[in-house]
């Protein structure tokens, strides 16, 4: 495993990863956006290949489900942008959301979890991945908990509908507690996720989650370590799949935050043994 999370690009690739040295970060989101320049993107390529930095996602952060035409449009040629950098650099995926038939891009809307969304979302993926053809690297829709992939299950139904090996799996356990049920049995569920999904996780985000002691249920995401999520099921896990998985911090307002919560990452990894 390689823990990693964001840190100043700076604008300059190796004050870039001085900045990830400095967190001991092994893992990086690429700071650039799919429209930057190749030379650009080549340098920060090269220079996290020389410092054995793995480049875990290429993001594409977009609405391709949008019911606005243009946005839509826009959403599409954005992920195919972002998945052609992603394999041109070696990155581990290009992720997105599926995106939602609402007015909010990553919103719930009523129409999200469907049958016609999800083949919608089948028949965008291989728009995605058709235009590519990727060999590097993989597009790849992050968990969430109002829109597929809501479960593995849910996720093994697009992997068989979507049928291509471009199409790879982004873990993000804490998108996947929805209820107390799962809130209380979170680490049989992510024992269950890495069994069944493990050989396609190409990428995973390190968050926690916590559920108030209100009516009705809320659930809040937090820092590693104030929440609920089975830390030791979730490391211990990973550390089953590819030593080069990338476990990313994420959503967090600081750089003090985010050296928290990389110290409870570490000591639960240490804990068990593991290294990151």
């Amino acid at each position: 495993m390689r823990l990693g999370g964001p840190v100043d690009a700076a604008r300059d690739p190796d004050v870039w990863v001085a900045h990830l040295r400095a967190c001991g970060y092994r893992a990086a989101f690429f700071p650039l956006g799919p429209d930057a320049a190749d030379d650009d993107v080549a340098r920060y390529a090269r220079t996290a290949a020389q410092n054995d930095i793995v480049i875990a996602e290429v993001g594409a952060w977009s609405n391709p489900l949008s019911p606005d035409d243009a946005e839509r449009r826009a959403a599409l040629d954005k992920c195919i942008a972002g998945l052609a950098v992603a394999d041109r650099i070696g990155a581990r995926c290009c992720v997105n959301i599926a995106g939602s038939r609402g007015c909010k891009w990553d919103g719930p809307d009523a129409r999200d979890l469907t049958r016609d969304t999800f083949d919608l979302i089948v028949e965008t993926v291989r728009k995605i991945i058709d235009a590519v053809k990727p060999t590097r690297s993989v597009y790849a829709l992050e968990t969430m908990q109002w829109m597929y992939p809501d479960s593995v299950n849910a996720y093994l139904r697009l992997i068989k509908a979507i049928d291509r090996p471009g199409f790879g799996v982004h873990l993000d356990p804490t998108n996947l507690v929805c209820s107390p049920r799962i809130y209380f049995r979170n680490g049989a569920m992510i024992r269950d996720a890495i069994r069944r999904l493990g050989p396609r996780i190409r990428s995973c985000h390190a968050k926690d989650i916590l559920l108030a002691p209100d009516a009705t249920v809320h659930l809040s995401e937090v820092r590693p370590g104030l929440g609920a999520l089975n830390y030791r099921a979730y490391l211990r896990g990973l550390s089953t799949l590819d030593a080069d998985m990338p476990l990313m911090l994420e959503h967090l307002p600081n750089q003090d935050e985010y050296g928290l919560a990389a110290d409870y990452v570490r000591s639960v990894a240490g804990r068990l043994g593991l290294g990151l």
